[in-house]
């Protein structure tokens, strides 16, 4: 999808940004893969927490219900078959396998940008959580998700993202 078809949210240009601080793309894929978090969300709640949004673990469930089916339907079944591309053995010449690897990471990447795009319209419909410091928000905001997914993230990769949410606000 190119950007004349897809709106750059506010909330896109700060994943990019905040994904790209040291450590930090590392963290989150260590999230999703260990604890199954999803990576958007995550991004969602630092984004709000960058707004001096603090959330509830109900909410938190909500907005994760709200975003579960496109990421089941979508994300999650394009990072797999993307994932199980990368030097599988098959009848078609690497590079040619490469190159349509690419192109699924182009799409998984697309469906990624929509869910983002439907989490900052929800955004639209009313504040979310209460007003609280950015930093308190950020952490805060993280244990509602571990709450709501029944799980303790690891520390350190909590650490990092933390940092590097300091970083990029």
């Amino acid at each position: 999808m190119s950007d004349a078809q897809s709106e750059i949210t506010p909330f896109w240009r700060f994943s990019l940004h905040f994904y790209k601080q040291a450590d930090v793309s590392d963290a989150c894929i260590a999230l999703q893969d260990d604890c199954g978090v999803d990576v958007n969300l995550l991004l969602y709640l630092f984004w709000l927490a960058s707004d001096r949004r603090q959330l509830t673990a109900d909410e938190v469930k909500n907005l994760d219900q709200k975003v579960k089916s496109w990421r089941e339907l979508t994300i999650i079944p394009i990072r797999d078959t993307r994932r199980k591309l990368k030097g599988a053995a098959t009848l078609l010449d690497p590079n040619k396998q490469e190159a349509f690897r690419n192109k699924v990471k182009a799409v998984e990447l697309d469906a990624e940008r929509l869910q983002q795009e439907a989490l900052y319209e929800f955004t639209k419909s009313g504040p979310l959580g209460k007003d609280a410091p950015a930093k308190d928000a950020a952490r805060a905001n993280v244990g509602a998700y571990e709450r709501t997914m029944g799980k303790t993230f690891p520390k350190q990769a909590v650490d990092v993202l933390v940092g590097g949410f300091e970083k990029a606000i």
